[in-house]
């Protein structure tokens, strides 16, 4: 049985002049499904969606969204596709509904427009607000309403583009549970996002770095590939605990979470190690072997990739020996 596909990329790669974007990215996404694009500003996420949604054209590689090539068949794909970009794409001096009968007469909606925008009022949660201009609304009643300009035309395929960037934790919340109920209903979504507690809330997740796609897994599946343990740290001074834990054989990674440190051990016997030389140092901490969160997934992959660059660079790995 062959499994229906809301979006398939193959080999997808977007050049400017000598500067690569987007390198050779590959992966699907199953109807009904969330896919997660994770990475720092830069790394490539609006680029490829931009892609996907035929705005940009790509150097090389083939994108199937909703069944149709992108680049033989731009128009279908844009009727069969929603698209909330990082900035909202509203028009400020018009109300709530307004805007959704601005996005209704671009996508050609008939005469049940009234009856879709009232369901869409009703299903966003923004009832009472039909009159309120769009400049007088917060950022998180203007992204409910961005979202529901994105389907009013009920697409098969959603593109969001960083939708919960400057939004606060209970309305991002409260964002993705709108999300859940479209996912429910067959729709195939992407999401780019550099908030990694986000990545939990997805079906699959795709980690990007440097334009490449350096990981395409589950949220569980991700974090069962960190091939160690991880320790927590609570120090009083952080900084002065890193330069001597950098030393330490059997760490893998180390690097600073906020106010904690977490680091990537070989054995439990390092944890050991590792107390022994914070308690020689005098330091007041506290350590304990914790699961791992995406942050840590991504850290690691990102480790694991340059890693392996500098081993097959001759002149990269000598200037490491060197230092």
């Amino acid at each position: 049985m062959t499994m229906e596909y809301s979006v398939e990329v193959t080999g997808l790669t977007k050049k400017f002049g000598n500067f690569i974007a987007v390198d050779n990215v590959n992966f699907k996404i199953p109807k009904g499904e969330i896919f997660g694009l994770l990475g720092p500003n830069g790394a490539g996420k609006t680029t490829t969606i931009r892609m996907l949604c035929g705005v940009l054209i790509p150097t090389l590689g083939e994108i199937k969204v909703a069944g149709f090539d992108v680049v033989k068949n731009p128009e279908k794909v844009k009727k069969n596709i929603g698209y909330m970009s990082q900035k909202f794409s509203l028009y400020h001096d018009l109300s709530v509904e307004e805007n959704l009968q601005f996005y209704a007469g671009l996508y050609g909606l008939d005469g049940n427009r009234k009856t879709k925008i009232k369901e869409l009022i009703y299903s966003s949660g923004l009832g009472g607000h039909e009159k309120n201009l769009v400049r007088n609304l917060s950022g998180a009643w203007r992204q409910r309403l961005a979202l529901a300009c994105a389907i009013v035309h009920d697409p098969p395929v959603l593109f969001l583009d960083e939708p919960t960037a400057g939004v606060d934790p209970i309305s991002r919340r409260e964002f993705w549970e709108m999300i859940y109920s479209l996912a429910g209903k067959g729709v195939g979504i992407l999401a780019t996002t550099h908030y990694m507690d986000e990545a939990d809330f997805c079906n699959a997740i795709g980690l990007m770095h440097n334009a490449k796609l350096i990981a395409n897994d589950t949220p569980t599946s991700l974090k069962s590939q960190i091939g160690g343990s991880l320790v927590e740290i609570e120090c009083d001074q952080l900084k002065e605990a890193q330069k001597i834990l950098e030393r330490i054989p059997g760490i893998e990674n180390i690097a600073l979470h906020g106010a904690l440190l977490h680091i990537l051990i070989v054995n439990d016997k390092t944890k050991k190690i590792i107390d022994a030389e914070l308690t020689k140092a005098n330091f007041h901490f506290q350590s304990e072997i914790v699961q791992p969160n995406l942050e840590d997934v991504f850290l690691y992959k990102v480790h694991s990739v340059e890693k392996i660059s500098i081993q097959n660079s001759p002149q990269l790995s000598e200037e490491r020996v060197d230092k």
